[in-house]
């Protein structure tokens, strides 16, 4: 399962009602923007969330593969684009994502996200959805659309709670956030299974060699990884649990030849506390330079 954002705005409706979304393949150059490349991914069993006016106002499950089609909503209008057959779920409570956006920002992708850095929705049409943002949104969007009765009911028993009509999101949400959540753990640990033997399985900046110490930390993260670049061995390191921490959190990186470069927001002073000195290095390989790279110009502050 994957997951998509679409920007659809004044085409929302008439989507909804012929249960689509659809775009065109080409401008009037002939070329095709990467959100309408991106049709051609989207499989059966994807999710994607809607947005519209500044707010996510439904999920969708995909029923079809996408495939070639004239525009379903326009009879007569012969463009040729990319068509895709999907269930509409709308929210009886919308998720204004201006009013989250303290939440969301922090998860979206450095290339080909969704929203600007304001919180207003980029032009385009559709747009990749990381896992961590996907769980964000649905977290977000449960506690606006799904509620249970007072205490007092609860208390008196668990099957007094009433099923409201809005309360049919529960099972699409839990099953939608479940495997979004086994998908990450699956990926994290067949990563971490890939990158140990790399680093002697053992921390590549202290030599800390205690498995449940040990994090296989991604150079380039999760959200802004393609899906082969997730489970690339280079693409990190194996780093103990406070070394993972400042190097995920952009506090220490490396450059090509792995030396380390320390973030001006951690003191001089205070280098002993963290275990770490201007002096530290890596045995990087030449698969880990343009990775450390990534990481030095997007993630360390």
């Amino acid at each position: 399962m994957n997951f998509y954002i679409v920007m659809q705005g004044r085409t929302y409706k008439e989507e909804k009602h012929s249960g689509v979304i659809w775009s065109h393949q080409a401008d009037k150059r002939g070329q095709t923007p990467h959100f309408w490349e991106r049709m051609k991914e989207v499989k059966a069993g994807d999710r994607i969330f809607h947005y519209r006016k500044g707010e996510i106002v439904a999920m969708s499950i995909v029923k079809t593969d996408c495939y070639e089609a004239q525009n379903p909503y326009k009879p007569g209008y012969e463009v040729e684009g990319y068509k895709i057959e999907t269930i509409y779920e709308e929210f009886e409570v919308a998720l204004n994502v201006k009013d989250y956006f303290l939440g969301i920002s922090p998860l979206l992708p450095v290339k080909y996200s969704a929203f600007q850095e304001n919180g207003d929705g980029n032009q385009g049409y559709l747009y990749p959805c990381n896992e961590i943002l996907a769980i964000k949104l649905l977290e977000l969007i449960s506690d606006l659309n799904i509620y249970e009765e007072d205490q007092e009911q609860l208390e008196f028993s668990i099957e007094n709670i009433v099923s409201k009509e809005r309360n049919r999101f529960i099972p699409i949400i839990a099953e939608t956030e479940a495997e979004a959540k086994v998908k990450i753990r699956k990926g994290q640990q067949k990563y971490k299974e890939v990158l140990t033997p790399l680093w002697n399985h053992q921390c590549a900046l202290c030599g800390i060699d205690l498995p449940a110490m040990l994090r296989a930390s991604h150079s380039k993260p999760w959200k802004d990884s393609t899906r082969e670049e997730r489970l690339d061995a280079y693409n990190g390191l194996l780093l103990c649990c406070n070394h993972d921490a400042l190097y995920d959190k952009g506090y220490i990186a490396f450059d090509g030849s792995g030396k380390i470069h320390i973030s001006e927001r951690i003191d001089e002073a205070g280098y002993d506390k963290f275990g770490i000195h201007s002096k530290m290095r890596v045995e990087r390989y030449e698969e880990n330079k343009k990775y450390f790279k990534w990481h030095k110009k997007y993630v360390f502050i």
